[in-house]
């Protein structure tokens, strides 16, 4: 055995150890978020901070597509930033973009829409009425929108310019699934999950569109398998947060303008700690939840 082979396979054994540890603990919570359902003919629109983020939730627009819904995938920044494979940011920003060209036949997507900001070097005042646009050209009755419980600069950025932008009076009112990227909602805020077994040789089909991402794609797809296990559900599971856009609006508004939140953790590169990306900012996760109820 290759000692890539043997990491390969502790890595594998420690997730599966973590999956069990969420069986059980979801035996002993007994949550019931509704199981996702469409009944069809429905535009849904997804904001995605970054190419590959739309994945988060790319079980679910699989599911929508099959259900004969059109989905639209709104992407923010060009991705300059990562770091991955050495690759420097033009090169990196030409990756990502070919990527999510590659990825809409695999996901059926109905469009695209490539806003293209250099990361890390936009202004949100500029971004929200681009986004109240796209808002507008598609009409959604469902949109798929980043999380109020994440870390990461940019995508905190854009989650709270589309609380700006979703709340204009002159939008038509549409439900908000927040979704995972790589910091769990856990089921402090879960009230909606989306089983997404029939659809898992597709979404790792989409996953492999994006190469040079590989390495973050592989915790989504581990946080995948810990929500089925989390409701007691086979295969693998996305979580959402539906809210109304009033809601979601009021949970940016709360925010302060930070760019990030450092109350949160995500799953890391390697699967050791993950428990931790649940366990930290429980008490914020629950203060959240409170806002989103309150009147």
């Amino acid at each position: 055995m290759t000692s890539s082979s043997l990491k390969r396979g502790v890595k594998r054994s420690v997730a599966e150890s973590w999956s069990g540890v969420c069986y059980v603990a979801g035996r002993v919570g007994r949550w019931t978020p509704a199981t996702w359902r469409s009944p069809g003919g429905q535009r849904v629109l997804v904001i995605a901070p970054h190419p590959d983020d739309e994945l988060g939730c790319g079980g679910a627009l699989l599911l929508h597509e099959r259900a004969g819904d059109q989905v639209h995938v709104a992407y923010v920044t060009d991705g300059r930033g990562s770091g991955a494979g050495g690759l420097g940011p033009d090169e990196m920003a030409k990756r990502r973009r070919a990527e999510a060209d590659a990825v809409r036949p695999v996901l059926r997507l109905a469009g695209t829409h490539w806003l293209g900001l250099r990361e890390y070097e936009w202004d949100e005042s500029a971004l929200v009425p681009v986004l109240q646009d796209v808002l507008r050209q598609t009409t959604p009755q469902i949109v798929y929108a980043p999380s109020r419980v994440d870390f990461h600069p940019e995508h905190v950025r854009v989650a709270r310019c589309l609380a700006g932008a979703i709340v204009d009076p002159g939008l038509h009112d549409v439900t908000v699934r927040v979704y995972q990227i790589q910091v769990p909602l856990t089921p402090v805020l879960t009230n909606l999950i989306a089983p997404i077994r029939a659809v898992v040789p597709e979404l790792v089909e989409a996953m492999q569109c994006y190469r040079t991402q590989l390495g973050s794609i592989e915790r989504l797809f581990r946080m995948k398998r810990y929500g089925a296990s989390l409701y007691g559900l086979a295969g693998l599971a996305e979580e959402f947060w539906q809210v109304d856009r009033h809601a979601y609006g009021r949970l940016h508004a709360a925010s302060g303008g930070d760019g990030a939140d450092q109350a949160f953790r995500g799953v890391r590169y390697r699967p050791f700690t993950d428990p931790l990306a649940y366990l930290r900012g429980l008490g914020a996760r629950r203060r959240l939840l409170a806002l989103s109820t309150s009147p």
